[in-house]
């Protein structure tokens, strides 16, 4: 890296790099917000994937989404197929045409083909300045922050650190969404004539990342059981379209009738629906996270995956140190090869003939007594939704 660090001068047309699933996109809003408040008058665009950039949609932080769907390119082998090719093709020709002056990567530089990709991108984007995460690898930048591995800092710390190295910085940490009234409207009928009761979301997914990331679909229901026959609320089951036949295992296995929501919500409305609730039950996952933007309290259950790098985050801060906050409760057991994905500095192993004993060993009365301190404490929904921004 050869500049020195401090503010950059007036910066005019910025790409922010971000492709990653929901919950990574998230982690990346206030970086954004600490952007467009240093920089007012720069336009800011982002590269992000298809399946994340509704997170982006109606939002104030960005100027312009790029689509790029970088999992077409995850190994050196798909790099070289025509279709890829062609892709990286339109890529480069559009980012020469913005001309941007700053490009800011988010990502870890892992692998070495993962750090050649970026390297790439900054070099193909044009930009003067090349900003990102260093741990050693980050020769192709011209500013970094230090990357001393995963769960040294949230990845929301890491990201406002890599734009703090070109003097951008905010006071308003929260993760964002954008929803619009017909998205509360929608989400307020799905839900139906419930006021009064308190409203819990559960979500017994884990995203498309990894399927080890799951709890046991029974222990949801249990979960599920105890918070509706004990504070007569409504258990809301949410998740994706192909979440959908999880879900609905986890409301066969309920002696009370749940509502399954699953695969019947955009994320905007899911965020709109999560932010009338009361508490959210859930794993790592992209939809944590959207409860975390929404404002509601969160019980993350947390196993072979790095709770200290993505647990739910707060504009208090992360969830990382104790685990419990007045807003959320990571649960997980601390066993010796916990975490194995994202550990430190390294990606992880191979989960295929790993138990999870990790998970096995989560209890439901582990679960229950963080949901039972939170439903507690929990506030009015109306006093929640100011969290959320409103387009």
């Amino acid at each position: 890296m050869q500049e020195r660090e401090g503010r950059l001068p007036k910066l005019d047309n910025i790409l922010v790099v971000k492709l990653a699933d929901i919950g990574d996109l998230l982690t990346a809003t206030p970086s954004l917000r600490a952007l467009r408040e240093t920089f007012p008058s720069a336009r800011i665009s982002a590269l992000v994937t298809p399946g994340s950039a509704p997170v982006l949609d109606a939002s104030p932080l960005v100027d312009q989404v790029i689509l790029f769907d970088k999992f077409s390119y995850d190994r050196a082998t798909d790099a070289v197929r025509f279709e890829a090719v062609r892709g990286v093709l339109r890529l480069m020709a559009r980012l020469r045409k913005e001309r941007f002056d700053c490009i800011i990567i988010l990502h870890h530089l892992v692998t070495k083909w993962g750090t050649a990709k970026y390297a790439f991108l900054g070099f193909a984007s044009g930009a003067q300045h090349r900003v990102g995460l260093d741990n050693g690898r980050g020769w192709f930048l011209t500013r970094g922050a230090r990357d001393h591995g995963f769960g040294h800092l949230h990845e929301v710390d890491y990201s406002l650190a890599v734009v703090g190295a070109i003097g951008a910085s905010t006071k308003d940490r929260r993760l964002e969404v954008t929803i619009s009234r017909e998205d509360t409207a929608v989400a307020e009928h799905l839900l139906g004539g419930n006021a009064g009761r308190p409203i819990v979301a559960i979500h017994p997914g884990s995203g498309r990342y990894s399927l080890r990331r799951r709890w046991l679909p029974s222990r949801f229901a249990e979960v599920g059981d105890a918070l509706a026959e004990g504070y007569g609320s409504l258990i809301a089951i949410v998740g994706g379209p192909e979440e959908a036949e999880l879900a609905q295992e986890v409301a066969g296995r309920m002696r009370c009738r749940p509502l399954n929501l699953a695969g019947k919500t955009t994320i905007k409305r899911l965020v709109a629906l999560l932010g009338r609730c009361d508490l959210f039950v859930g794993g790592d996952s992209g939809v944590m996270h959207l409860a975390a933007a929404a404002g509601t309290r969160v019980v993350a259950i947390f196993g072979p995956s790095n709770h200290r790098a993505w647990g739910p985050y707060f504009p208090s801060g992360s969830l990382s140190g104790s685990g419990v906050s007045e807003r959320g409760a990571i649960v997980r057991v601390d066993l010796p090869c916990s975490p194995c994905l994202y550990g430190h500095a390294w990606a992880g192993r191979r989960l295929a003939n790993c138990s999870i004993e990790c998970m096995r060993q989560v209890t439901t009365e582990m679960v229950l007594q963080e949901a039972h301190r939170l439903l507690a404490t929990s506030e009015t929904p109306e006093r929640r939704l100011n969290w959320i921004n409103r387009a």
